[in-house]
């Protein structure tokens, strides 16, 4: 059979995010995660179904990608399609024509699982490699260390809170609190949670999501931010403990997060929490 690509539609998300799920795995590379379909829920599932494309083969499902802006496609395969030839070829031909629909014409990005038969294409066609990021990675065997703040779980009534700790950790005033019920009415939101920390004197602090893949996989941490007025702390370490824990408590086997590699003060953060670093990643670039 041949492969066929396109959207989903809001019916086939579920479908695209079980996908996903089973393909989380603590020896796979790092890759598209549900959460980060999660994230991009805040949007709303009409925009979510328009930013996801598929692969697939005979009904299956074979690659998933996701638009995380107009011109990065986040990609990850099924783990017996990493060396698949017709699926590689068919994702390198749609990505690069841009007549092809998924990315326009001029520079535009891919992010990739390493090691697998489409980075191989890729390079073929002179795509090149952008800044490096840094994938973390922290195992949940063990229970976690309290954080050493007060840490509440977000609900509907305090998704305002939130959401202005948020805008103030990455600037802009895009995320609010109808943001953060779209993206808690999505379906990766069955496994997950959103956390605020607080200081001493009640003071919101850092807020993070933290996204389960299903009991026994790795979770993810997106997004982890500490408000403007409250860094240099600790809060940032005390807020991924707590992400750390809540993943646990979901059943995650490990926790996951990925930020640039240029960006040491988050690197730091991450790894004073129990996060290990893992082999530096680049997307693929296409600048014609």
């Amino acid at each position: 059979m041949a492969i066929v690509s396109g959207k989903p539609g809001v019916d086939g998300l579920s479908a695209a995010v079980g996908a996903l799920r089973a393909w989380q795995d603590e020896g796979a590379p790092t890759q598209l995660h549900p959460g980060d379909l999660g994230w991009f829920w805040r949007w709303g599932a009409e925009a979510t179904a328009e930013a996801v494309r598929t692969w697939s083969r005979d009904g299956r499902i074979l690659a998933v990608g996701l638009l995380d802006g107009p011109d990065l496609l986040r990609l990850t395969t099924a783990p017996d399609a990493w060396h698949d030839e017709e699926l590689a070829r068919r994702v390198v031909d749609d990505v690069t024509d841009p007549e092809r629909g998924v990315l326009p014409a001029g520079k535009v990005s891919v992010e990739a699982p390493t090691d697998v038969r489409l980075q191989e294409l890729l390079s073929e066609r002179g795509w090149g490699f952008d800044a490096p990021w840094t994938p973390l990675h922290r195992d949940l065997t063990e229970p976690v260390n309290h954080p050493g703040v007060r840490i509440e779980a977000v609900g509907p009534e305090r998704a305002q809170v939130c959401a202005a700790v948020h805008r103030s950790a990455f600037g802009g005033g895009r995320f609010t609190a109808e943001r953060w019920h779209a993206m808690a009415g999505g379906l990766p939101f069955t496994e997950a949670r959103s956390l605020v920390a607080y200081d001493d004197r009640g003071s919101a602090v850092a807020t993070v999501t933290v996204w389960s893949a299903g009991p026994g996989r790795p979770g993810l941490l997106e997004p982890m931010g500490v408000h403007a007025d409250h860094r240099g702390q600790g809060h940032g370490r005390a807020i991924t403990l707590a992400a750390a824990a809540a993943l646990r408590d979901l059943g995650a086997s490990s926790a996951l997060v990925c930020t640039p590699t240029a960006n040491a003060g988050a690197v730091a953060t991450y790894t004073s929490a129990g996060f290990r670093p893992r082999p530096e990643v680049r997307d693929r670039f296409r600048n014609v």
